[in-house]
C-alpha cells in the first residue's frame, strides 16, 4: 500500500515542471458578459430602441393604474355613503379595470421580455464574432465568461467593446 502511494507521488512530481510548462505557453481571456450588455454602444443603442419603442404602451399602463387607484379610493372614501346598487356597480368597474390592468400589464412584460432577448440575442452574436476575431489575431487559447474571479491583467472586455464600437475586428 505504502509502495503504491510513494510510485503515485512520484509519478506526479515528475509530471509537474511539464505541466507547469504547458500552462505557462497558455495564453487566456476574460470578457465580462454584464458589462458588455451594460457599455457596448450596440446594447446602449439598444437599450434606447427599445425604451421609445415601449415607452407610449407603459404610458398607457401609468394612466390605466391611476384609473384603478382612483376608482379604488372613490371605493373606499365614498362606499359607505352611495346606495347598494351604486357600490356593486363600483365595485364592479374596479374588479373589470383591475383585470385589464393585470392583462395588459402581464403582456407588457412578455412582449418586452420578448424583444430585450430578441436584442440581446443580435449583440451576443456580434460580441462573439468579436471575440473569435480577438481570438485569432491575438492568438487566445482559452477566453472564458461568467466566472468568480479573475484577475483583471486577462480581462479582454475593453478589446471586444471598442472592436463592437468600431464596428470592424477586434484585432489591434
Amino acid at each position: 500500500m505504502n509502495r503504491t502511494i510513494a510510485t503515485l507521488l512520484g509519478v506526479l512530481l515528475a509530471t509537474l515542471p511539464i505541466a507547469g510548462a504547458a500552462a505557462a505557453d497558455l495564453k487566456v481571456g476574460y470578457v465580462n458578459t454584464q458589462r458588455l450588455f451594460r457599455d457596448a454602444p450596440a446594447a446602449v443603442k439598444a437599450a434606447k430602441k427599445i425604451e421609445q419603442e415601449f415607452s407610449k404602451r407603459d404610458q398607457d399602463l401609468q394612466r390605466l393604474a391611476k384609473q384603478v387607484q382612483g376608482l379604488q379610493e372613490s371605493l373606499e372614501k365614498g362606499g359607505l355613503t352611495m346606495s347598494e346598487s351604486e357600490r356593486r356597480a363600483k365595485e364592479k368597474d374596479l374588479a373589470e379595470l383591475s383585470r385589464e390592468f393585470q392583462r395588459k400589464q402581464r403582456e407588457f412584460r412578455e412582449d418586452l421580455n420578448l424583444r430585450q432577448n430578441e436584442e440581446n440575442a443580435a449583440i451576443i452574436e456580434k460580441a462573439n464574432k468579436a471575440i473569435k476575431q480577438l481570438a485569432d489575431s491575438e492568438k487566445y487559447d482559452l477566453i472564458v465568461q461568467d466566472v468568480v474571479w479573475v484577475s483583471p491583467r486577462l480581462d479582454i472586455t475593453d478589446k471586444v467593446i471598442k472592436a463592437l464600437s468600431e464596428g470592424r475586428d477586434a484585432a489591434k
